[in-house]
């Protein structure tokens, strides 16, 4: 790929046929790293959870904390039979933080739970179908037009809840693509989610895959201190 690059410099071939070549080798790369992975993990199954809605409940709890304190807070929220719109917004705001202490900023996500149900309720009736038969670009803004939901957020829910083909990035895609010169240290959450849905198939399943097989790196390996002896991509270099 450095010879055929060179060429286009030398040559001066058209900018159409060096951003094909560009968008060859970003591909390779990125693939590279996605049998590593999933040859040493295997597939993640992810994201556990019994229905759309559930996965959306933990799309918003597990901003700032570890998966396991979700799960903990969503056992508390099934034992109520309290996953539903209905529900959470029946139930008084310190009783929900309370079942969902686990998870961390709890006063904070439960507003945010009863934010998003409200939302749900108002747009949609409730139905979840009806939800995602809407445009993804669309669903998307609205999403983020609820108050706590961000992009990382929205983008969990749209992919794992919804089986819509966007990449989700988080502070692991950040840190391993950066500490392998995949991409600059000042880079929107924007940039970095295209470098994804530009250079690879649209296809929802190989973005959870590849993103969940990025999550099991960063938490066994790519730490902020990193471990990188046995690390799958211990050897691997963009260059």
């Amino acid at each position: 790929m450095k010879r055929d690059l060179a060429l286009i410099v030398k040559r001066r071939l058209p900018v159409l046929i060096f951003k094909e070549l560009m968008a060859t080798s970003r591909k390779s790369e990125l693939l590279k790293i996605y049998k590593r992975l999933f040859q040493h993990f295997g597939p993640q199954h992810w994201w556990p959870a019994e229905s759309p809605f559930e996965v959306i409940v933990g799309a918003i709890l597990t901003q700032n904390t570890a998966w396991s304190n979700v799960e903990k807070a969503i056992i508390n929220l099934k034992k109520q039979n309290l996953l539903s719109c209905g529900a959470i917004l029946k139930i008084p705001d310190k009783d929900l933080a309370s079942l969902i202490k686990p998870s961390g900023y709890y006063n904070q996500k439960a507003k945010r739970l009863k934010d998003f149900c409200t939302f749900f309720l108002k747009e949609y009736s409730g139905d979840i179908e009806k939800m995602f038969s809407e445009e993804i670009g669309v669903l998307r803004e609205k999403l983020l037009s609820v108050k706590g939901i961000g992009p990382e957020t929205a983008d969990s829910i749209l992919l794992y809840a919804g089986n819509m083909p966007v990449f989700v990035v988080d502070t692991y895609t950040y840190r391993i693509l950066s500490r392998h010169g995949l991409i600059p240290d000042e880079i929107s959450y924007e940039e970095i989610q295209s470098l994804f849905m530009d250079f690879l198939d649209s296809d929802a399943e190989l973005f959870k895959e590849f993103h969940a097989l990025l999550v099991m790196t960063g938490k066994h390996f790519c730490k902020k201190k990193p471990k990188c002896s046995g690390c799958p991509l211990e050897d691997y270099d963009s260059n």
